[in-house]
């Protein structure tokens, strides 16, 4: 069995649970320089329409009373890991997505598994302070798709051999991989629900996907045979958001890769150390992760010399324009050396 847990509104949780007078306001996480984004909105702002990735001035503009905070990714990264030391306890397999987002594998029974999301909810609330939507399912797909509809705070269960039952009357573009531009061009053929999908037949399904058809279509049926696949840690630097609304506008992806640079280079500062690879991480609607990196001649920890290879990284990563649901920067070929390379021409 797996079930997917997503930390609701992490980073804007994070500040409510630090300081509590910000429990019940309208609130975003963000910079504050000219072109600062929305990191996260807490569900206070959300029906002011306020969302991730927007840029800041206009969620001013449509929420006045907005308070906005600065991220603080030092401590999203201890409170993340706090949580996943509770999501792994007990667990066979967890799979990382961001900081606030895991698939577990959990061994035994639907029942098992169901009693185990509800004890790591309590935990999570009672030992860190956060408050985490699970998905129970005996497939990724359908469990992640039930996390979202329990959302906020919820625990939803859909039992094995009942995944298609439930898929069936959803919009097609709960599916993973299906975007609005797909969504569109399906409706304009007569496939509205994922149930639609799932009664095409083989040669309907290759004229509306190609060659993903079959696959498309068995997602559909609530055919899902993916595993949780656990992550090695590599010798790197990195920061990553997941966006609460896939995001395709590519002056939306570069503000918030300029915050995520800077991040980076603030982390790598701290430390000492410095990077010659920088690379982009971008991951799809139906979770499939594209990543492109460049390397550079000197290492570097300045965040407008990242910023730059990491944008072209995105122009390369992100050819298709298509919707992406997280992006992330990272820095490896790590060296602790400590000396500045000085210019001949730079002022004494």
């Amino acid at each position: 069995m797996i079930v997917h847990f997503d930390l609701d509104a992490f980073y804007a949780a994070v500040a409510q649970l630090d300081d509590p007078a910000l429990r019940g306001l309208p609130l975003v996480v963000s910079g504050r320089s000219r072109r600062a984004v929305v990191l996260t909105a807490s569900y206070e702002a959300r029906p002011f329409g306020v969302r991730s990735a927007m840029p800041l001035y206009r969620a001013l503009e449509a929420c006045p009373d907005l308070v906005v905070v600065p991220p603080t990714f030092e401590r999203y990264r201890e409170l993340s890991r706090a949580c996943f030391a509770i999501f792994s306890d007990g667990a066979r397999a967890v799979e990382g997505l961001s900081f606030d987002e895991a698939f577990v594998e959990v061994e035994g029974t639907f029942e098992a598994a169901c009693a185990f999301a509800a004890r790591v909810k309590r935990r999570v609330g009672g030992e860190v302070g956060l408050v985490v939507s699970a998905g129970v399912a005996a497939q990724k797909m359908v469990a992640k798709i039930a996390c979202d509809d329990g959302k906020p705070d919820g625990l939803k269960t859909i039992a094995p051999g009942t995944e298609a039952e439930y898929l069936a009357p959803m919009p097609v573009g709960r599916l993973w991989g299906v975007g609005p531009k797909t969504q569109a061009r399906l409706a304009a053929a007569g496939v509205v629900t994922i149930g639609d999908v799932a009664a095409l037949s083989d040669e309907r399904a290759f004229a509306l996907f190609g060659k993903w058809g079959r696959e498309v279509r068995e997602l559909a049926r609530g055919h899902d045979d993916r595993k949780v696949e656990a992550g090695r840690e590599t010798r790197s630097v990195s920061s990553e958001t997941t966006f609460e609304y896939d995001v395709a506008e590519r002056t939306e992806l570069r503000d918030v890769l300029r915050e995520l640079a800077s991040d980076v280079a603030e982390r790598l500062s701290k430390h000492g150390l410095r990077g010659t690879t920088i690379g982009v991480k971008l991951k799809r609607a139906d979770f499939t992760v594209v990543g492109r990196q460049t390397s550079l001649a000197e290492p570097t920890r300045d965040a407008a010399t990242i910023f730059a290879a990491a944008e072209r990284c995105l122009e390369r990563a992100h050819a298709d324009y298509a919707a992406i649901r997280l992006l992330g920067v990272r820095v490896a070929g790590i060296t602790e050396e400590a000396t500045e390379q000085i210019s001949l021409f730079a002022p004494p």
